[in-house]
């Protein structure tokens, strides 16, 4: 591919923020876009943005006790559109952001921070119920559905005498019919398991090494295809999620993808191959996954196990001298980006070409 069919990752629009900034999420169907965070002060903030004629306009900013780790709108309707979000209190808030004075639903979630969230069910993505999953610093991983009050529909958490281990990062997938979901979550000694809601059962684990700092699958409303997970010392994985071997799992490809740690990971909505790392450095890489020629193959006792493919580097930009904490695709135009670091800024980016790939 020559430089000029190579995408491009352009900062289109760029602002200064008046406070640390942990998310950012598009609000679906539109061109708004929510950032979260805390103010010095000590207590949370969200302020939704419209891009207007080239530029951003603040349409509200909203105060809270608590600042606010991270936020998502996927298990709203499209309609509604209400943002969850976990705070260092560890509670879990759905807000009406034209009505935000008090939350549509409250719970004590955890006891410590909530450092990630997910939802499925809504937006058109996924099947079953509207839910929503945290995992926190606490060690527990939860489930929630908005519609039952107080207590999780699933809690995922150590054993009697096992180590709590610091949960970094929550995932949905396999949301393809009624019955079927799966929630992956990612630890700060390098674990990652695979929780089947369906069975309530750990279906898979594995060690990556280092702390694992995003989790996504490559989309989360079809049979299980793709997961990357990133990690604190500049490595991503991608597991085929196709073919689970008994004792092998599934397999992989890792690429050490920056010098420092790999924050977020964020496939592109309209095309699955393709996909973004945020990085410690300030950088954002852009890679494409091919598949082998055949995705299985029988081992030495006939049993099917899974083959890697191959990532390559299509485009890297640097556009901080601080991490890019947060990241997100509008899920309605293709190559619109948002993303914040911890410089206290959000950037609009468009990344171009993408329809040639």
């Amino acid at each position: 591919m020559s430089a000029f069919e190579k995408p491009q990752i352009i900062a289109h629009i760029q602002k200064s923020l008046n406070y640390t900034v942990f998310d950012c999420k598009w609000v679906p169907c539109s061109a708004k876009f929510v950032t979260m965070g805390n103010f010095a002060r000590g207590t949370g903030v969200i302020q939704l943005y419209e891009i207007q004629h080239g530029d951003l306009k603040l349409l509200r900013e909203i105060e809270k006790a608590k600042p606010i780790k991270c936020g998502t709108f996927g298990a709203a309707s499209l309609q509604q559109r209400y943002l969850a979000t976990g705070d260092f209190g560890g509670n879990l808030h759905i807000w009406n952001l034209e009505a935000p004075e008090i939350p549509v639903y409250s719970v004590k979630g955890h006891k410590e921070i909530i450092n990630a969230i997910d939802g499925i069910g809504g937006l058109g993505i996924g099947e079953g119920a509207p839910e929503i999953v945290t995992g926190s610093r606490d060690g527990t991983v939860k489930v929630w559905d908005p519609r039952q009050k107080d207590d999780p529909v699933a809690n995922m958490e150590p054993v009697k005498g096992e180590n709590k281990r610091d949960c970094w990062t929550v995932a949905f997938g396999n949301a393809y019919n009624q019955e079927e979901r799966v929630v992956c979550a990612g630890y700060d000694n390098g674990d990652v398991k695979l929780f089947d809601l369906r069975n309530m059962s750990l279906r898979w684990e594995t060690n990556i090494k280092n702390g694992v700092c995003s989790l996504e699958f490559d989309r989360k409303d079809i049979s299980m295809n793709k997961l990357v997970a990133t990690s604190l010392e500049g490595k991503f994985h991608v597991f085929d999620m196709r073919t689970q071997h008994p004792t092998k799992g599934f397999a992989s490809v890792s690429e050490k993808a920056h010098k420092s740690t790999v924050w977020q990971v964020r496939h592109l909505p309209q095309n699955r191959e393709l996909f973004l790392t945020a990085g410690g450095a300030g950088s954002l890489h852009l890679w494409k996954y091919e598949y082998p020629v055949q995705r299985s193959k029988k081992d030495a006792e006939g049993v099917e196990m899974g083959v890697a493919g191959t990532v390559s580097l299509l485009q890297n930009v640097t556009l901080s001298t601080q991490p890019i904490s947060s990241l997100d695709w509008s899920p309605d135009k293709r190559g619109l980006c948002v993303c914040t670091s911890f410089d206290q800024m959000v950037r609009v980016l468009i990344v171009t070409k993408l329809k040639t790939i």
